[in-house]
């Protein structure tokens, strides 16, 4: 597969960006128009059973043309940026074949974006699915090579492996040139040890402050919407809102009056058992990307018809406090701070230092020097201002990438912060051209510190 992937790649080596733009706006319009977007989502469901159907349409659709639309502003082919004050030329070639893994909640909507990026780039890219949703993956793969050919590209440009196993995974990630992988923390390490080059992405856990300044029914909308999204599949949903013990109640009450149930004690322990029968980090498959009764039955009480997201109060982090975690599900942890910002900025770093480091946090606030102090305090990758953090990945709204595959840094074990994109599938070659001599004036560089400490 990957020799048939070399030679599609090969194929599409002298493609113009006119060419380019055509190979990927006919794979965008396979996959997102609205019959293709339903028919993935319905498929990813009814297989997985992560999530719901309508937001999968709707997620299908925005993360595609998302994508397509930062593509057109994005050079992937021949000279992509000149400075000629300082004499450099940038061009962008293949990287050559892509391994790229599939995670289980996301079967759609992640292989139409990693092959738009591959194919800006004119790579050739080769899926691994996962086992428990490769018959969606599989389809979309399918839907994606009939484009390429329909405008004269090899359908090899796109193939996926016909068994998802662990060791034919292993060899892909071995033989291509660049592995880009989302999904579990194994999934990524795996494809660091593979000895190929890869982009990964960290552990999700997105705290979201809401200071006394704040907007409340606004932050109220973005967190319910975040929250309940295709049942929480993104690892952008909140996981936690840290909120300022003078709005804290008032908050809560437009959580409530927009599907939120607060927990007894008596049910959050039910719930925790339910959640992570044997303990450890990771919550049970039961829960996971599932509807809010299903988990209330689960543990064995009932929610208000209209309950869409459940609410546990919270006031510590770590892994006796498995709430302060990554829950995967329509569960939000909710604390109460009291003081400055500085005291959310506390608790931020105290439960992204458990799960989540480098990964994302969010404010809502009308003070700049909170956001200053939040952007500053803490090792997340992404603060989102008065937004839903979903919008993390790519907004109308926001001008980051439109993306399904988040840096984390060096904090979260991956080795960019930025919302990976086509230019991360290119090879920049830089051209340099000699300038005027630039004078390098060394009195003028130690001024300071001769002044300061003497010769």
């Amino acid at each position: 597969m990957v020799e048939r992937a070399r030679a599609a790649q090969a194929a599409i080596d002298h493609f113009t960006a006119e060419q380019v733009d055509e190979l990927t706006t006919a794979v965008a319009y396979a996959v997102a128009r609205k019959d293709r977007a339903e028919q993935l989502a319905r498929l990813a469901v009814d297989e997985a059973g992560f999530g719901n159907y309508d937001d999968k349409v709707i997620k299908i659709q925005r993360r595609v043309l998302g994508v397509l639309s930062d593509l057109r502003a994005t050079p992937t082919v021949g000279v992509v940026a000149e400075d000629p004050e300082r004499g450099l030329t940038q061009i962008a070639k293949p990287v050559g074949v892509v391994a790229a893994l599939v995670p289980t909640t996301g079967p759609d909507a992640t292989p139409p974006v990693k092959a738009l990026w591959a194919l800006a780039g004119r790579n050739a890219v080769v899926f691994a699915a996962h086992p428990r949703s490769a018959g969606t993956t599989r389809v979309v793969v399918d839907l994606m090579r009939d484009a390429c050919e329909q405008v004269g590209a090899p359908s090899d440009l796109v193939q996926v492996l016909p068994e998802p196993k662990i060791a034919a995974t292993q060899e892909l990630m071995r033989l291509a040139d660049l592995v880009v992988a989302t999904g579990g923390a194994a999934m990524v390490k795996a494809a660091y040890s593979s000895g190929t080059p890869a982009f990964g992405v960290g552990v999700g856990n997105c705290v979201h402050v809401v200071d006394e300044t704040a907007d409340l029914v606004d932050a109220a909308d973005a967190i319910a919407v975040a929250k309940t999204f295709d049942h929480a599949t993104s690892c952008l949903a909140d996981n936690a809102v840290i909120v300022h013990h003078d709005v804290h109640d008032e908050l809560l009450a437009l959580l409530r009056a927009r599907g939120g149930h607060l927990c007894s004690a008596e049910q959050k322990q039910a719930l925790q058992a339910v959640m992570w029968p044997d303990g450890g980090e990771i919550p049970t498959m039961d829960v996971i990307a599932k509807p809010a009764s299903l988990i209330a039955g689960l543990a064995g009480f009932g929610v208000p018809e209209g309950t869409t997201f459940l609410i546990v109060s919270e006031d510590g982090a770590g892994p006796d406090r498995p709430f302060s975690g990554e829950k995967l599900s329509v569960v939000l942890a909710l604390y109460r701070y009291a003081g400055g910002i500085d005291a959310a900025v506390r608790l931020v770093n105290d439960i992204t230092g458990y799960q989540g480091l480098g990964h994302t946090c969010g404010i809502h606030t009308a003070s700049e020097d909170a956001v200053a102090a939040l952007a500053h305090g803490t090792r997340t990758a992404r603060v989102l201002v008065n937004q839903n953090l979903n919008e993390g990945a790519g907004s109308p709204r926001n001008g980051l990438p439109f993306t399904l595959s988040l840096g984390c840094g060096t904090w979260g074990g991956t080795i960019t912060t930025e919302n990976i994109n086509a230019r991360h599938f290119v090879n920049l070659t830089w051209v340099s051209r000699p300038i005027a001599p630039r004078v390098i004036d060394a009195d003028a560089l130690f001024a300071g510190h001769v002044q300061r400490y003497g010769r």
